[in-house]
């Protein structure tokens, strides 16, 4: 059994078309050490994915939460689509044994390849889309993804850190929290931001994210933990 149809197994999904799944599992740096192979990079998928995820999540707390208004219902789905969550998701299905990468990014063990393994889940999730059609994405992702939500309920983990965080802030020692862009990286389509949080001059905290509101939330989050804030 080659690592292909192994990882097919593993997901229980069997391709039409391997050439996507290849596509899906091949990240732009293994291309720039293999410019000979006859292969694309996954960027395309993954922004295909992104979107296929958003709208079945979307769904699913729709449909899970009738009393829950729109603004609740935006941050459960943002607590259960953000980078650590499909991180978490990318470990449980062994994604990073499949991906494709250079030698370089193979070696690397820190936050870049993090981020690499869930673009690449959401690649995953394009090539589904293209190769099985919504119904089947959907399943995929209610399996994988959506199975996260009572976690999520039980710690809390929807709710707005950038707002307690300003609470606590300002009763404690008087100033608003503020926010700076500390790095930008990425295509254009999804941009890996580093954002620090400063209290005056003082940066107590920095977040990671696909985007600026993603960052903060995780610098906010990071903050509370450091000033031991969080309740």
């Amino acid at each position: 059994m080659n690592k292909l149809t192994e990882f097919e197994k593993e997901i229980g999904i069997k391709f039409n078309n391997i050439e996507l799944l290849v596509e899906a599992l091949t990240h732009r740096s293994y291309l720039n050490e293999n410019s000979s192979k006859n292969i694309n990079h996954n960027e395309r998928l993954e922004f295909l994915g992104d979107a296929v995820l958003e709208l079945s999540v979307t769904r699913f707390l729709f449909n899970k939460f009738p009393e829950k208004t729109e603004g609740d219902l935006t941050a459960l789905r943002a607590a259960l689509v953000n980078s650590q969550m499909l991180l978490n998701t990318a470990s449980k299905l062994k994604l990073n044994r499949h991906v494709k990468l250079s030698k370089g990014e193979e070696k690397d063990s820190g936050k870049g390849k993090q981020y690499i393994m869930a673009n690449s889940l959401e690649a995953l999730i394009g090539a589904i889309y293209l190769d099985q059609g919504y119904d089947v994405s959907d399943e995929f992702i209610k399996k994988h993804i959506c199975t996260n939500i009572q976690h999520i309920l039980d710690e809390k983990l929807w709710c707005d850190a950038k707002s307690l965080f300003q609470e606590k802030a300002q009763e404690s020692v008087g100033i608003t929290p503020t926010y700076k862009v500390l790095e930008e990286s990425g295509p254009d389509h999804k941009k890996h931001f580093v954002i620090g949080v400063f209290l005056g001059e003082e940066m107590i905290a920095t977040g990671e994210g696909f985007s600026k509101q993603e960052a903060q939330r995780d610098a906010a989050e990071n903050a509370l933990k450091k000033k031991g804030w969080e309740d």
